[in-house]
Parts: C-alpha cells; structure tokens; sequence
C-alpha cells in the first residue's frame, strides 16, 4: 500500500493544504473573542469554532447592528440632555 500523498493537477507540492495564513488566524480570533464576548455567555468558544462561517458571519452583523443601535441611542439621549438649563434673571 502506497502512503505517499497524492499530487492533484494544478498542485505541485506535496502538501495539498497547509492551514491558514496568519493574517486569518488573527482575524478569526478576534472574531471569536468578540462573539464571545457581546455574546454574554450564549456561546462557548469551541461551538463558535465549530459554527459554519455564513452563520458566524450573521452573528457578527446581528450583534454589530445592536451595538450601533444602542450608541446612537445613547448619542441621542446625550444630545438632549446636554441643552443648558434656562436660568433665572
């Protein structure tokens, strides 16, 4: 039985697949970290690894658009109530 790895057309090394760059790996972490994170607790990090990326994907917008959500309420709510106050004369 041959053990030697198969060479596919277009493929010229041996090693077919060699994982990710570190530039991805750095961005799937901090992916990761933040759904973990603003998840509060619905998720661990290992079912968040194991989540197929369009549903991860989904998650990271969902909570992204709550996230704007709420500052610009709070930017709002700060803009009213920073008016001065009508003083007495």
């Amino acid at each position: 039985m041959n053990k030697e790895a198969l060479l596919l057309p277009g493929f010229p090394s041996e090693q077919i697949f060699s994982g990710f760059n570190a530039q991805y790996r750095v961005q799937l972490h901090e992916s990761l970290f933040e759904l973990v994170w603003f998840g509060e607790g619905r998720w661990d990090w290992h079912t968040l690894y194991h989540m197929p990326i369009f549903l991860r994907k989904y998650w990271v917008k969902k909570i992204n658009d709550i996230v704007d959500a709420q500052q610009a309420a709070i930017k709002k709510a700060n803009t009213k109530t920073s008016k001065p106050l009508p003083t007495k004369r």
